[in-house]
């Protein structure tokens, strides 16, 4: 079947959960939310472990998940599906929302203010007491089994005021917020994921939040743990630390020559 949104599925990759290290009580608003019906809106930096949660939560409730990355042209018919031309007739492919809604899983839409205005749209029928999806094309309406839930992502730091959920679409959703681990908890995670032992993976972290807090100054965005990860992998590999750092920590974070040598300079400060 023809693709129509850039989405992945996990309904084939068995209930193994993929690593995930609870920071506070997440892991219980979203089995309740799941469990009550309630969608739910994730808030948090990039790469702090928003999409590596719904994916751990998803595997263990036993659901198939459908994410969506957005993007400005994302429009809702790639999300509720299309008619497409398939050799010498046209016929209807559901989009990834709507096999959701059919197969009782988890559409997750990462940062959902990305995508066109219209997505809003089709959302707010699936986040009321109608828990709906017409289908205007196919003359349907979808009604949402207990099963399937809605979970979109933002990041609130990053986004401009052209681009937030309207009050209207954020008083559907529960809300709850993310950010970095702790140190201790970095380390941890880094190092799992790795197998970079912790007392390797400890500098790193450390430069992490040095660089972090240089975010709204010389870099919008601050090292995710996402790349502290990366970097790590790359140590463990048998990369030298100060490429390693380079590669997964600076290069990423700006284009600007100035910019990366004060960086530069920041790394040297902090790991001497």
């Amino acid at each position: 079947m023809d693709e129509i949104a850039s989405f992945s599925n996990n309904s084939e990759k068995g209930p193994q959960s993929p690593f995930y290290l609870p920071v506070g009580r997440e892991c219980e608003v979203f089995e309740q939310a799941h469990a009550h019906r309630l969608p739910l809106l994730l808030k948090g930096p990039t790469g702090c472990g928003k999409t590596r949660f719904v994916d751990h939560m998803a595997a263990g409730l036993n659901r198939p998940l459908f994410t969506v990355s957005c993007h400005d042209d994302l429009a809702a018919s790639d999300l509720t599906g299309r008619f497409l031309l398939k050799g010498d007739e046209t016929v209807w492919v559901d989009g990834p929302l709507t096999r959701a809604v059919r197969a009782g899983g988890i559409c997750y839409l990462d940062e959902v203010v990305e995508a066109r205005k219209d997505v809003t749209v089709v959302l707010h029928p699936l986040t009321d007491h109608r828990r709906i999806l017409p289908l205007e094309r196919t003359d349907e309406e979808l009604h949402a089994p207990d099963d399937f839930m809605l979970v979109v992502s933002c990041n609130p730091g990053y986004q401009n005021i052209l681009k937030t959920l309207k009050p209207s679409t954020r008083q559907r959703f529960i809300g709850l917020e993310f950010d970095f681990p702790n140190a201790d908890e970095e380390i941890r995670i880094v190092s799992t994921e790795t197998g970079l032992p912790a007392e390797r993976c400890k500098p790193l972290v450390l430069l992490a939040g040095r660089l972090r807090a240089l975010k709204g100054q010389d870099i919008e965005e601050g090292v995710s743990t996402r790349l502290v990860i990366y970097c790590a992998t790359l140590i463990n590999a048998g990369m030298s630390m100060d490429d390693a750092i380079a590669t997964a920590m600076i290069e990423p974070l700006t284009d600007d020559a100035d910019v990366k040598k004060g960086l530069l300079e920041v790394v040297r400060a902090t790991l001497g």
